[in-house]
């Protein structure tokens, strides 16, 4: 189902970008801005992860003997999964996330702040829940995602900045219609990040549990840096990767319409989701 999605994802931004280059330059434009979707296809789903970890700075942690590295081990090996690359992200906000095409291709980052924070226990059932993301390749339709929703503000953006300013279109298309739609896609791409992840959120953590068969981990980790997010934002975090993340980065901001727009459950319901597990795990 993940690999529908992201086939999906990628024919989507395609025709965005063929739309954008026949809206500035008819024909030539359109076929050019072919050419340039296959290139951003082609860099989204074998370069996206890189892409990710470089924005956030990750180190690479080869040590085989460093506790992070030894918990992402002992964890895979439960799950019967290839050893992911693991990251270092040096920020002090608690927080982590996963990413990757396959299971072949996977890492998990925690932050600095998450290590500092999180005692072992905690930090197993953040671990957990990072590799039921990759299990069940999820990785790869949420950093695909993450590339497609920046690609859908890059689009907005040029979109609206031509209509405001006047920029000309062979195709007579009003500029009013254009402001339109810069403000529309920047909204679709919101709605495809909650649904790409709101219930995969639940799924993981129910992994992370029956993995570590333990809820109570989890349910203290997803506490503190619920707890944390709130007092502050992550170093160089976008709303295009915030679905990434374990917790929201911005959960400390009001978040607009309520709940339509969350990409994560609210953490009081997941507590409570691993609450009722707790029992069937006893």
């Amino acid at each position: 189902m993940e690999q529908v999605k992201t086939v999906f994802f990628l024919a989507l931004l395609t025709v965005l970008f063929v739309f954008v280059g026949f809206y500035f330059g008819g024909p030539n434009g359109m076929l050019i801005a072919f050419l340039l979707a296959g290139g951003m296809n082609f860099y989204a789903y074998y370069y996206s992860d890189k892409h990710v970890l470089k924005h956030y700075n990750a180190v690479h942690i080869e040590d085989r003997h460093h506790y992070i590295y030894k918990i992402v081990e002992r964890l895979t090996q439960k799950a019967n999964l290839p050893m992911p690359k693991v990251y270092i992200v040096p920020d002090n906000m608690p927080n982590a996330f996963a990413t990757g095409r396959n299971h072949e291709n996977a890492a998990v980052a925690v932050t600095q702040g998450l290590l500092d924070l999180l005692n072992e226990k905690e930090i197993e059932g953040v671990i957990a829940h990072e590799l039921s993301h990759i299990k069940h390749y999820d990785i790869l339709i949420g950093t695909i995602a993450a590339v497609f929703a920046g690609a859908i503000a890059m689009i907005a953006n040029m979109l609206q900045f031509s209509a405001m300013f006047g920029g000309s279109n062979r195709q007579g298309v009003h500029p009013l219609v254009m402001i339109v739609i810069a403000i529309v896609l920047p909204v679709a791409a919101a709605i495809i990040q909650m649904t790409v992840s709101r219930s995969r959120e639940y799924m993981a953590d129910e992994g992370a549990a029956r993995l570590t068969g333990d809820a109570s981990g989890l349910q203290s980790a997803l506490s503190k840096l619920e707890n944390y997010a709130k007092r502050g934002d992550l170093r160089s975090a976008t709303e295009e990767t915030a679905h990434m993340f374990i917790i929201n980065p911005f959960s400390g901001h009001d978040i607009k319409f309520g709940d339509l727009f969350r990409t994560h459950p609210t953490t009081a319901d997941r507590i409570a989701r691993l609450e009722e597990l707790k029992f069937e795990l006893q």
